[in-house]
């Protein structure tokens, strides 16, 4: 019940932030721009369309979770309303968890309004709906739910401009850890190459969540494939918010 308690605190905080709906009008934006560049490009205006809708799902969805996620416990500490809460009957993994699922909660109405444009505009192309676009989304959403544990993580023990910044170095470089691996095998062994494989091994492959190119083209979806990355982002989750709790119950506010 605190946790619920927490997460809706968290949520009715978060929903009224001004930049989840500014970053929301610009995707929005970027969504409908699909239509113009679609028909100034040669080639399938509505693959044009998907692609660049799902993209733009992406980007602000993940900017999003990082600038509202970044700040989530510093505010708390900051505006010393933590004395408070620390003072109740409440276990710092509660408040980590509570703010987790609200902000996620948070998260899922802004993904559900930008897909609710996004499938609009290809429904008026194609006047079919098609499932696979909800598979993509909902793979996009288990990344978002990754980058709010990492962005929390941070938040509590960093300032939220130092947050942001380590929390979208993580994101980009998750979403090239293929290159990593590429490049470590050109490298000469030395201080570089360990450092390279070490940050490889940390860095999650946030391309796991990434379907766009196999559901805008109509590539085979295994089940396997889904499952696993599915379980990937799970526990990939489980272990960050459990370094955030940790670190929380080491961090002092005296």
């Amino acid at each position: 019940m605190r946790i619920r308690a927490i997460a809706v605190n968290t949520f009715k905080e978060a929903i009224r932030d001004r930049i989840l709906y500014l970053l929301l009008f610009f995707a929005g934006l970027s969504i409908l721009l699909a239509r113009v560049l679609a028909l100034l490009t040669v080639g399938d205006r509505v693959k044009i369309i998907k692609d660049v809708g799902l993209a733009s799902i992406s980007l602000f969805g993940a900017l999003m979770a990082i600038l509202i996620g970044t700040g989530l416990v510093y505010k708390e500490i900051d505006k010393k309303t933590i004395f408070t809460l620390m003072s109740k009957p409440l276990h710092r993994h509660e408040f980590i968890l509570g703010k987790f699922f609200g902000l996620v909660l948070t998260l899922f109405v802004m993904l559900a309004a930008m897909s609710l444009i996004f499938l609009a505009l290809v429904f008026l192309h194609t006047l079919r709906f098609e499932p696979r676009l909800l598979l993509a989304i909902a793979f996009i959403f288990v990344e978002f739910v990754l980058i709010t544990a990492v962005a929390i993580l941070f938040s509590c023990f960093s300032t939220p401009i130092l947050s942001t910044l380590f929390t979208l170095s993580f994101t980009i470089i998750g979403h090239f850890s293929w290159s990593l691996e590429t490049l470590l095998r050109k490298l000469r062994p030395g201080p570089a190459r360990v450092f390279g494989q070490a940050l490889y091994a940390v860095i999650p492959d946030l391309e796991n969540f990434n379907l766009k190119t196999e559901v805008v083209h109509g590539l085979a979806l295994p089940a396997g494939l889904l499952a696993y990355s599915l379980l990937y982002g799970a526990l990939y989750t489980l272990f960050i918010l459990t370094l955030a709790v940790i670190v929380f119950r080491k961090r002092d506010f005296l």
